[in-house]
């Protein structure tokens, strides 16, 4: 039997934090206590004018592979989650591929799944290495949201920010990833997104993100529960053998309420958010990543790793790390 199991983790945030009181001195109509008391986001952090999508995840990329001990020519997938690619194509994946030297042949593809992005790039790359069709993964979720935000909407300019995070997945005898679940249901679309496009050299529609904050919290507070439950009961085994959960890194409210819906204590929920804000795709492995090198996350321990996205998506991956 095949499974696949974590064997390296890597992150990068570009720049320097801005803090709530740096978006103000920009010209943020907000402030710091009113970004803090709804969303627990105290800072996040901004590519610089060039840095692409690809060179963030070539930072994380290299960070992983370094910690997995492989080398770029081992891996022979790479799956870049981004709703946010350096170009229409080729893909963010294809450039990450050649930037680090792994252009053995191996497969190399985008996927968008919005901040569900690195569930759904996990669940896939496990699926492909218990196929047997492929040994080593490189999984990446990598983003540049401050290139669709509205600065002057500071009901969703003040939530985001960029960054990539990594994590190397090798083919194992011993289970790793105990169950993976992905879904979607494209009747919420119009709660988060970008109803915008390129036509014939011109923008049309609004290139912005545009978000109902509410129903974006509503929505996702059930999903998380909901999958949660799902990978579960797919391992056979209950919430309290979770040693960390690890979700997509919105607004502390939110992973508050489903902690609240697990009945979970907030001791076991892995916060990042008001360093990062939400880096979209990249905030789950952003947030483990930062909890292997701090040493909060621990080999032999279970995680719960989920994200919820635009879409609208949703997905949870239940790994023994």
């Amino acid at each position: 039997m095949i499974y696949s199991r974590i064997t390296g983790t890597g992150s990068y945030l570009p720049g320097n934090p801005v803090s709530n009181d740096d978006l103000v001195a920009r010209g943020v109509d907000t402030s710091d206590a009113w970004i803090v008391e709804r969303t627990g986001i105290r800072f996040r952090h901004l590519a610089a004018p060039g840095q692409m999508a690809s060179d963030l995840a070539l930072e994380a990329a290299r960070r992983a592979l370094e910690a997995a001990g492989v080398g770029p020519d081992k891996v022979d997938l790479i799956i870049v989650a981004t709703s946010t690619p350096d170009y229409i194509f080729p893909s963010t994946a294809a450039l990450l591929q050649a930037k680090l030297g792994a252009s053995n042949g191996g497969a190399a593809f985008d996927l968008q799944a919005v901040c569900s992005g690195f569930a759904y790039a996990l669940a896939v790359a496990d699926k492909f290495i218990r196929s047997g069709s492929h040994r080593c993964a490189l999984v990446v979720g990598a983003e540049v949201f401050s290139r669709i935000l509205d600065w002057s909407d500071r009901g969703t300019c003040v939530l985001f920010g960029d960054g990539a995070g990594a994590v190397v997945l090798e083919a194992d005898d011993k289970p790793g990833v105990l169950a993976t679940a992905i879904h979607a249901d494209g009747r919420h679309s119009g709660i988060l997104c970008v109803p915008g496009m390129v036509s014939a050299g011109k923008v049309t529609g609004d290139p912005f993100l545009r978000m109902d904050g509410q129903a974006v919290f509503k929505f996702a507070v059930r999903a998380l529960g909901d999958v949660a439950v799902e990978v579960l009961q797919q391992a056979d085994a209950g919430a309290d053998s979770v040693d960390w959960l690890i979700p997509h890194q919105a607004n502390v409210r939110i992973l508050q309420a489903t902690a609240k819906r697990l009945d979970m204590s907030m001791d076991k929920v892995f916060v990042t958010v008001d360093r990062h804000g939400n880096t979209s795709a990249a905030s789950v492995p952003l947030a483990l990543d930062l909890g292997v090198r701090d040493g909060r996350i621990c080999h032999g321990q279970r995680l719960l790793l989920q994200g919820v996205g635009g879409g609208f998506t949703w997905g949870a991956a239940l790994v023994d790390f």
